[in-house]
């Protein structure tokens, strides 16, 4: 298992190959030092056949044609404000990160309306691919899986005629889509899951609206990938209850852009009178935990709670969940100190965070979670649930702290202790930005996404010999 975590040993391993085919254009180079020592010299502008030790590429300065295929998020989503989600933003930031690294990305995403273009340039170096399958419109995604045939037959015939070098899929069913494709077209494939349906279906139980098979079909396509990146140490542990090989697995995190999320900046307006102001920011439904700082905030006077997300200000009060959380407010006295901001535009986030003492993130589970990381780019200490990505991401005492989910006695408690010493929130959030910058930045998750991929292309060279 392979980490960026520089705490974590490196242990790359080649793993299960699913299968035998070519790999592109990295010349015939034997090691995975050497397909990186070639993609890193790539990315300086030299050739393969520059590098020293490297094996005889074409000298043309060759980078990787690489597919990334999220089925339900399409990164241009991302550019449209309040309904773009975590992977539509992880899968076009990844995308653009991987071109500045010089490589040839393009995005294949289901056409969800009639008069989307066959192809759109996002930037250069980077071309998203609407693909035909089902009708040409909105489809929640829990009803995507049976066009996922479909999805990977049209893959499958533009691989035929413009084979990538690598195949890289994201959530589930964009998996289910390219294990045949990439079998047929005997590509080498990658798979970032972003969830699982083991830990949804265990926490959700009965309101969890996964297909049933769902379970399977992320083990069958664990099992039928040269390799799957995770995105925290939490979920190789989840991988390896399905029986996925944890020498084929390898974890990179998710990223956060650290030039829109700084300390340095505009903060948002403080109205309200009281001393302290937390922050909670992200989707309105249960498990996010909203309740939860709703109960802390009856230990902790002086402090208002804005609650940040879910649909837009102008429709908050016909939302269900803000319903019964003002409620909630309203039995537990603290209804005048909590806030609901709805749902804001991309560039109200930052001034938002910037505008908190403290962020709380206290999630019953968190797959990843990539607002601490926003949060700790701004500078701000985090108080998270102990789950999920967030073990990775917040070190308790160093940049917040980690609390037992659903204990508003334990978040209240370490707030608290936050809200009282100064020195010790502003030391956490400098801590924290630092952790950012070292690990999170988009230039070290594509970086180390790289070294995943060559991971995969060394061993399926080991094995055929053919590059």
């Amino acid at each position: 298992m392979t980490s960026l975590d520089p705490l974590e040993p490196d242990r790359t391993a080649a793993g299960d190959v699913g299968g035998i085919g070519e790999v592109g254009d990295v010349g015939d180079i034997d090691t995975e030092a050497e397909v990186l020592e070639v993609l890193d010299a790539e990315a300086r502008g030299l050739g393969a056949g520059d590098v020293v030790g490297a094996g005889p590429g074409d000298g043309n300065g060759n980078r990787l044609s690489v597919a990334l295929v999220s089925e339900h998020a399409s990164p241009l989503a991302a550019l449209g404000g309040v309904d773009a989600g975590g992977q539509n933003v992880h899968v076009a930031r990844l995308a653009s990160a991987l071109a500045d690294r010089g490589h040839r990305v393009t995005v294949f995403t289901r056409r969800d309306t009639r008069d989307l273009p066959d192809r759109v340039a996002l930037r250069p170096g980077v071309e998203v691919l609407h693909v035909p399958a089902g009708p040409p419109e909105p489809i929640p995604k829990d009803a995507l899986l049976p066009y996922m045939a479909e999805f990977g037959r049209w893959m499958a015939g533009e691989w035929r005629a413009r084979p990538p070098d690598l195949v890289h899929s994201h959530y589930w069913m964009s998996g289910v889509a390219t294990l045949r494709a990439a079998r047929e077209a005997r590509l080498p494939f990658v798979h970032t899951y972003h969830a699982l349906g083991t830990v949804k279906r265990r926490h959700q139980k009965h309101a969890d609206t996964s297909p049933a098979e769902r379970v399977d079909r992320e083990r069958e396509v664990g099992l039928g990938c040269d390799r799957v990146i995770a995105t925290c140490h939490d979920e190789v542990y989840e991988l390896s209850r399905m029986r996925i090989p944890a020498d084929k697995v390898g974890v990179v995190p998710c990223g956060v852009d650290t030039g829109q999320f700084t300390p340095d900046g505009p903060a948002a307006d403080r109205d309200g009178g009281l001393r302290y102001r937390l922050l909670q920011l992200g989707r309105l439904v249960p498990r996010k935990g909203a309740a939860v700082s709703i109960t802390a905030l009856t230990r902790l006077p002086d402090t208002e709670l804005l609650v940040v997300g879910g649909p837009p200000p102008e429709r908050l009060d016909e939302d269900p969940e803000v319903r019964r959380l003002r409620e909630i407010a309203r039995v537990a006295g603290v209804a005048s100190r909590v806030h609901f901001a709805g749902g804001v535009p991309p560039e109200e986030v930052a001034p938002l965070l910037r505008s908190a003492d403290v962020v709380l993130c206290p999630a019953d589970y968190e797959p990843f979670g990539i607002v601490p990381l926003e949060a700790m780019a701004c500078g701000r200490p985090v108080v998270a649930s102990a789950v999920g990505g967030q073990l990775d991401t917040v070190a308790d005492p160093v940049t917040g702290r980690l609390v037992p989910p659903r204990d508003p006695d334990a978040l209240a408690r370490a707030v608290g202790e936050l809200l009282a010493d100064p020195a010790q929130r502003a030391a956490c959030g400098a801590a924290g930005r630092r952790r950012v910058l070292s690990r999170y930045g988009w230039a070290e998750v594509a970086a180390a996404t790289e070294k995943e991929y060559a991971a995969v292309l060394a061993a399926r060279h080991a094995v055929t010999g053919v590059a």
